[in-house]
């Protein structure tokens, strides 16, 4: 059966520009799912100065955060690793890089360490909400009032965390309109950004906000600018069926689960659409396609999403996914519309048909190496850790 879908999920996206004139984003962010915890962990971290030295210092920088915050590390214990071990600059003689670690649990429940960083907002129904901090001093002999900060909360549903480097809160420093910065009108903006677009999503909100800090800066970064955002929301779910039953008595059980599913509907494959208009009652009807395309053709079933060729169409898929081949910019593709629902998707279960197509198998190998699946576990490993989905595969 299918698993019982949790009520929330954390969406976590970011988006950053480069300093004018750099090819380098000296900015660096890290985010990770520990699917055994149902923890997710994050770290944004801006590295001294910019360019190629500055990224170095931020990646290891978030790349230390993340390990260390993974095993559970003290904060105190993390900090002072990372200070430790960074390469110190030649002119300043300081290792310096600062970092935001987002760590949140499967309840919500959340922990942020902030070290000269500018402050995360919290946004709740809209508004703008104040967390109490603790204030830890770090002795460093480079530095002098070095401070990490603590912030300790449960994140409810709808809620929004905004952090960002400081090439987005000094934005647009010196001019007539923000002469000390766009800090102290940070807030405002996105609060009324949010009180416009209710849904809007994490992924567009930190680029509203990036984008927003190059127009401050008179479309010329001074400083390499990046947002995270959390956004902890109801799930968006997504059903993929590629394959026929092993047993065909098991039909109207997958047509059943295809029915009954509570989110966006995909086939992958004729004979698994056509075996379930069958058993649904519903007829197909094949879309009209550019003649010049050598792609399989689209269908169509009223109370599905998307209805295309199985292995072809997944196995694009799966280059797409690991970068291999990018996608084409017209949006007729069936790898491409498959692609786009995954992303926007949260929570993907894939039902696998176990029937043999002899078209797909070789009779020398053993049917675990059938192409079918192996393609889908392609997909779900790649969902997993470049994407942080919740994937399922049912075998049927």
């Amino acid at each position: 059966m299918t698993k019982n879908l949790p009520e929330i999920f954390i969406e976590v996206d970011y988006f950053q520009k480069n300093k004018a004139g750099n090819q380098v984003c000296g900015d660096s962010f890290m985010s990770q799912k520990l699917k055994g915890e149902g923890r997710i962990i994050g770290v944004l971290s801006d590295g001294l100065g910019s360019g190629i030295k500055a990224r170095v210092l931020s990646a290891m920088t978030a790349t230390m955060a993340m390990n260390y915050t993974a095993l559970n590390e003290t904060i105190l214990r993390t900090a002072r690793s990372i200070i430790d071990t960074l390469p110190k600059d030649e002119v300043k003689q300081i290792g310096y890089s600062t970092f935001c670690i987002l760590d949140i649990d499967c309840f919500g429940n959340t922990k942020i360490i902030e070290y000269e960083t500018p402050s995360f907002y919290l946004f709740r129904k809209g508004e703008s909400i104040k967390i109490q901090k603790q204030r830890i001093p770090i002795e460093r002999p480079d530095l002098a009032d070095s401070y990490l900060w603590i912030s300790e909360f449960r994140l409810e549903k709808e809620d929004r965390l905004v952090c960002f480097t400081d090439g987005v809160s000094q934005s647009g420093m010196g001019s007539e309109k923000l002469p000390a910065g766009w800090e102290s009108q940070i807030e405002d903006y996105i609060q009324n950004l949010l009180l416009r677009q209710v849904g809007i999503s994490a992924e567009e909100l930190s680029r509203r906000i990036v984008i927003q800090a190059e127009k401050n800066d008179g479309y010329n970064l001074i400083d390499d600018a990046s947002c995270c955002v959390v956004y902890n929301r109801t799930p968006r779910n997504l059903l993929v069926c590629t394959g026929p039953p092993y047993d065909p008595q098991n039909d109207s059980y997958l047509a059943i689960r295809v029915k009954e599913f509570r989110g966006k509907k995909v086939i992958c494959g004729g004979t698994t659409a056509s075996l379930l208009a069958r058993e649904l009652h519903i007829p197909i009807k094949t879309l009209p396609q550019q003649a010049d395309t050598k792609e399989p053709p689209i269908s169509s079933m009223d109370g599905i999403d998307l209805v295309t060729e199985g292995i072809l169409t997944l196995s694009r898929v799966e280059r797409i996914l690991s970068e291999e081949e990018h996608g084409k910019a017209q949006a007729e593709g069936a790898a491409e519309q498959l692609v786009k629902l995954l992303h926007n998707s949260d929570q993907i279960t894939f039902i696998v048909g176990t029937c043999i197509n002899i078209a797909h198998q070789d009779p020398n190998l053993p049917v675990e190496l059938e192409i079918r699946r192996n393609v889908v576990k392609k997909i779900k490993y790649l969902l997993e850790t470049k994407f942080l989905k919740d994937v399922e595969i049912s075998y049927l």
